[in-house]
């Protein structure tokens, strides 16, 4: 993808901006995992009173993921102002011109305005929220994604296995992160996807290291967990296909 203010092919600077009042932090994984393919998620902040115990959850999550809580106090009793305050840094964004697109992870209505006024300066607009979001948000977005379904189900999940010499562990939560940036990728007649796709998609979560893991490199790794195969393509490419 290129740039609207560059000639040459970059990656594109995409700004997620995540209402933590209205949306859960279960699902902030697979919405890196999406974004990450259309650009590089540079500009990441989380609204929200912080004080509140019920963001406790996604207080643990800034540090990990590089996310910048941005504290918004709530003026009156029971009414939140992190909808103006994310709106107003919004358009802050826009006018900059530095970025080329947006992902608002939310699933209040109130950002249907901002979504509208954002697409008219021509930038896409990746919804994020449940299904219980109102269409009016849905329909605004350039997409609009069901957090819900981009998880993988548990029947789904990919099994763990004991480590080589020398190698830490495969955790459930790397499992997850691959099984997701594989069912993320493009997939050719015989179900196999490109590893380098797999790849971008899983290095979108900033927890995901493949030298974490004893590997130097991220085929050595796929090449290591029995759940997913691999063969050579035409092009000299490594390809990745789920085995179960």
């Amino acid at each position: 993808m290129t740039s609207r203010n560059d000639d040459i092919e970059t990656e594109l600077n995409i700004a997620l901006l995540i209402d933590a009042d209205n949306a859960s932090p279960d699902h902030l994984d697979e919405v890196l995992l999406v974004l990450g393919e259309l650009g590089t998620i540079n500009i990441r902040r989380a609204y929200g009173n912080w004080a509140k115990t019920s963001l406790k959850g996604w207080g643990a999550l800034t540090g990990l993921h590089s996310i910048v809580p941005m504290q918004q106090f709530d003026v009156v009793k029971g009414k939140s102002s992190t909808d103006m305050r994310m709106t107003i840094d919004a358009m802050d964004l826009l006018y900059r011109g530095h970025v080329d697109g947006f992902g608002i992870m939310s699933s209040d209505s109130d950002f249907l305005p901002l979504a509208q006024r954002i697409r008219e300066d021509g930038l896409p607009v990746y919804g994020f929220g449940t299904a219980k979001t109102p269409a009016s948000f849905k329909q605004a977005c350039t997409r609009f994604f069901d957090v819900a379904a981009l998880t993988n189900d548990k029947e789904d999940a990919l099994e763990a296995f004991p480590p080589a010499e020398g190698q830490r562990a495969i955790d459930s939560e790397l499992l997850q992160v691959l099984g997701a940036a594989f069912k993320a990728s493009k997939r050719d007649d015989e179900g196999y996807a490109s590893l380098s796709e797999m790849g971008q998609r899983a290095k979108a979560v900033s927890s995901f290291a493949v030298r974490n893991y004893g590997f130097n490199r991220l085929s050595d790794l796929i090449k290591a967990v029995p759940n997913f195969g691999t063969k050579m393509g035409e092009d000299g490419r490594m390809m990745v296909k789920r085995l179960r």
